[in-house]
């Protein structure tokens, strides 16, 4: 838990500093890049997890890998690998985002799915977002996940709803192996 604490502070602190350098924007265009990044990078997740692989090393990858970046979030890299925290950047890039999007009074939505949702079917999601929420800005992330066979699990801030088939199958599995 310790470490999403720590992404948050590494997060608000970015986000001020881009909002003095009125870089905020370009900021949220290289922190979406960077999760969208790890997100698809198995080797880069674990190079910057690695105890093997050198603090420079992974400032030499990072900086490669976000060479376009605004210089607040090569700052960012920089802060991150001198104080050995090279593996939070996907969380304070996750975090900033959410922090952006609280102060536009945007609020964020996940849904994972087994498949991707269809327009129709995503339309209807937000819609039941932002009547949960009373939010008129609602943005919808789609997490695809096979995982869960079908169904979906929405998250909203801290609300998880799970109406996966997964997690229907597991909780029956309890209920029988209970009655037996």
């Amino acid at each position: 838990m310790g470490s999403t604490r720590a992404a948050n502070r590494y997060a608000k602190a970015i986000l001020d500093l881009s909002k003095d350098s009125g870089n905020v924007s370009a900021v949220l265009e290289d922190m979406k890049t960077v999760v969208a990044t790890l997100n698809q990078s198995k080797d880069l997740r674990v190079a910057l997890q690695s105890p093997v692989v050198k603090g420079e090393d992974k400032r030499a990858i990072l900086r490669q890998v976000f060479s376009a970046a605004s210089k607040e979030t090569i700052g960012l890299v920089d802060i991150l690998i001198d104080n050995k925290r090279a593996s939070l950047i996907g969380d304070v890039a996750q975090s900033y985002i959410t922090l952006y999007n609280q102060s536009k009074g945007i609020q964020t939505a996940t849904v994972t799915t087994a498949v991707p949702l269809t327009p129709e079917l995503e339309q209807k999601v937000l819609d039941k977002v932002k009547s949960l929420t009373g939010s008129t800005e609602v943005k919808l992330d789609n997490i695809i996940d096979e995982s869960i066979l079908g169904g979906f699990v929405l998250r909203v801030g801290d609300t998880q709803y799970n109406a996966s088939i997964a997690t229907q199958l597991s909780k029956l599995k309890r209920e029988f192996s209970n009655s037996l």
